[in-house]
């Protein structure tokens, strides 16, 4: 029965690989479907989101088997560190994981420079790490001590820098529907990670009653699907996480406490252009 139970608790995590997971894009990002009207963020250097640490509690079948924090710290000018981290204890299993993705924020344009991911616990060991110089179309793979040339499409994001990104287009985009982005992963290939809007929720969690707007991820070929919720009153953070895999739930997290350095960063009335984001070009996301 063991046997049955211990890839569950990989899926426990609740990392950014758990969240959003695709195959390799077929379709080149440059040749845009229909665009989206552009978009306008604040000039303040500061960016659309302070620093802050998010804690949540991870369930499976709604009992408590771990922790999970996020947090955002700037370490100079505009060059900052992401950080998501999980610790999980079920069972006879135990599994610990973390990813850092070291980003520099331009007029909350977010720009992936190093990104780190590790697991330990029951199971094999995992460990990535690379660094990006997305000028010149290269990333280097730490860990094996090689440099490819990767062609990076406009506004690419790491596995885990993605989240920041998308943050921000939430805050400047209240109304919209639906995000693509794209992704280099540890391979080097660029993926799409792509999200629908799927309505709005007033949620109870150990963090208190909050309002939010629930976004759906299906991966139809895997039969993992993801929702995610949002809470307008908090900037938008990430309240609650939800993944199912054929039918069955894999885990959950909600949050539990949140710390920040500051209410608001923006200002309204000083306005420029951030990323665009595409609409899907078909009606399944795959």
């Amino acid at each position: 029965m063991l046997k049955h139970v211990y890839p569950c608790i990989l899926l426990l995590s609740v990392s950014a690989h758990s969240w959003a997971q695709s195959e390799p894009t077929q379709r080149v990002l440059e040749t845009e479907a229909k665009q989206l009207s552009d978009s306008t963020i604040p000039t303040s250097s500061e960016p659309l989101v302070a620093p802050f640490k998010a804690s949540y509690s991870v369930l499976h079948k709604s009992k408590k088997v771990g922790t999970a924090i996020r947090e955002l710290e700037k370490l100079a000018n505009n060059t900052y560190r992401y950080n998501y981290s999980t610790d999980i204890e079920w069972l006879i299993f135990d599994d610990r994981r973390a990813e850092e993705s070291i980003v520099t924020i331009e007029n909350n344009n977010v720009i992936p420079q190093h990104y780190k991911y590790t697991r330990e616990g029951t199971g094999r060991d995992k460990f990535y790490e690379w660094s990006y110089d997305i000028a010149n179309n290269s990333g280097t793979n730490i860990k094996d001590k090689k440099t490819m040339s990767i062609e990076f499409p406009e506004y690419i994001q790491d596995s885990l820098s993605y989240h920041l990104q998308h943050r921000f287009n939430l805050i400047k985009n209240p109304e919209q529907k639906n995000f693509i982005y794209p992704v280099v992963k540890t391979s080097g290939d660029i993926r799409e990670y792509a999200y629908e809007y799927d309505g709005a929720e007033e949620l109870m969690l150990p963090y208190g009653l909050v309002k939010t707007i629930k976004l759906k991820r299906e991966v139809t070929e895997k039969e993992r699907v993801t929702y995610a919720w949002f809470a307008p009153e908090l900037n938008y953070l990430l309240v609650r996480l939800y993944q199912s895999k054929g039918g069955t739930e894999q885990f959950e997290a909600q949050l539990t406490a949140v710390e920040s350095d500051s209410d608001t960063n923006s200002d309204a009335d000083n306005l420029k252009e951030i990323p665009k984001v595409i609409e899907p070009v078909t009606e399944s996301v795959k």
